[in-house]
């Protein structure tokens, strides 16, 4: 699956941290299936969102910002504190949903649209419920349900960045869900030598081609600029 065009039913989308661009890259994939020509939709999910209060924009509200107000988004938990899902819970005092019950949404949200994709929070193994359930275990539940799912991992640009990368892959692989593609989510307007290796790099460590990289500063774009510059970013052949 060398386009990015071509996604499964179902991308799971995380990162080799925390602000690494996930939100910007989740709107880019967003746009690409709805470039694909008129009645190709995607419908965008957000499992848990932390560190916001009710009513404050969240990373949905960015995805529509940028797309389209018309395009469907979802989030499923809202904690105040800025943690991982686990910790906000934890001081906030509630129980979060299991994984298996984002799992049925997402099963009943990807049956009515061509691609759903599913943000994650932080990196792949941070944990979405009490239970220790992560976003790598509600793709291999999905993929267990026959639906087709796939990942992509959105990296940092610089230093430090491959063997997060390369222990994601890993994580992966042990799990059977393929990881599709790499995207870089904040390229510098200059970038210097690790960056530059980094394009080379990543790819190799992953076994994973680099899909593209979304420029710094692109989530600042309006939805006209940002939906017509999406394809320049991505390696579309």
């Amino acid at each position: 699956m060398s386009d990015p065009r071509s996604l499964p039913s179902v991308v799971l989308v995380t990162g080799t941290g925390t602000g690494v661009g996930k939100t910007v890259v989740t709107a880019a994939l967003a746009a690409l299936v709805r470039g694909r020509g008129p009645g190709s939709a995607a419908t965008v999910v957000k499992p848990t969102q932390t560190g916001l209060l009710p009513g404050e924009p969240g990373d949905v509200d960015d995805v529509r910002r940028l797309v389209g107000d018309d395009l469907e988004t979802h989030e499923f938990v809202r904690l105040r504190d800025p943690l991982s899902p686990e910790a906000a819970a934890r001081r906030e005092g509630v129980a979060l949903p299991p994984v298996a019950s984002h799992v049925r949404r997402v099963t009943e949200l990807a049956a009515q649209t061509d691609v759903t994709l599913v943000e994650g929070a932080g990196g792949l193994l941070v944990r979405l419920d009490g239970r220790g359930g992560t976003l790598a275990d509600l793709g291999a539940a999905l993929r267990y349900k026959g639906l087709s799912c796939g990942v992509v991992l959105v990296a940092s640009a610089g230093l430090g960045v491959l063997s997060t990368a390369a222990l994601t892959a890993e994580a992966l692989a042990a799990r059977d869900l393929p990881l599709i593609g790499v995207v870089i989510g904040s390229w510098p307007a200059e970038p210097g030598l690790a960056e530059t290796e980094n394009l080379h790099d990543l790819p190799r460590v992953t076994g994973a081609p680099l899909w593209g990289r979304i420029p710094e500063g692109a989530g600042a774009l309006s939805t006209a600029d940002f939906t017509a510059a999406v394809p320049g970013w991505f390696d579309i052949t």
